[in-house]
């Protein structure tokens, strides 16, 4: 994986090729070269592991989700914020499927460093209503669902908060 430095350095090569090419007359080649600048930037924002694992997720393959995500060598560093977020949210999500206590905090780095939008918010706070449920915290995980409903407008965790509600009423 290309360091967040090169990544920049390239980006500015190409869109200095770019601006050259539209100088000397040939528009055709300096919006060719644009396209190319353009993923390089977007790959500055977006790592191509996380969305590599998100596709995964999606697709209910955790162990290629979960290889995605380890080929992320010193994620702290080599993260921005925003996707470091990412990466503790789905590191968490994979997780909760084998160890709660780790999930748990995996899940609250995320939910400190910063996910940008509610529904990932709402998400993160869901996983974490239920491995507090799974504790016997019944008052945490009410607290947490009050804030998914909170931040879940478009209602689509709707269901899955239903029977969060139904495992509580049976402790």
């Amino acid at each position: 994986m290309l360091s967040k430095i090169i990544r920049i350095a390239f980006s500015l090569a190409l869109f200095s090729w770019s601006i050259y090419n539209f100088i000397d007359g040939e528009i055709g080649n300096g919006i060719a070269l644009l396209l190319p600048t353009a993923l390089v930037v977007f790959s500055y924002f977006r790592n191509e592991r996380i969305l590599w694992s998100l596709y995964h997720m999606r697709k209910q393959n955790l162990e290629k989700a979960e290889k995605a995500l380890q080929g992320i060598k010193n994620p702290e560093k080599s993260l921005i914020k925003t996707q470091l977020a990412y990466y503790f949210l789905l590191m968490g999500m994979i997780e909760s499927q084998r160890k709660v206590g780790k999930a748990e905090t995996l899940l609250k780095k995320a939910l400190n460093t910063g996910l940008r939008m509610n529904q990932d918010k709402a998400l993160a706070k869901l996983n974490l209503a239920g491995i507090a449920l799974s504790k016997r915290r019944k008052k945490e995980a009410q607290i947490l669902l009050t804030d998914v409903k909170r931040l879940d407008s478009k209602g689509v965790l709707a269901e899955q908060t239903k029977y969060i509600k139904q495992q509580m009423k049976k402790i």
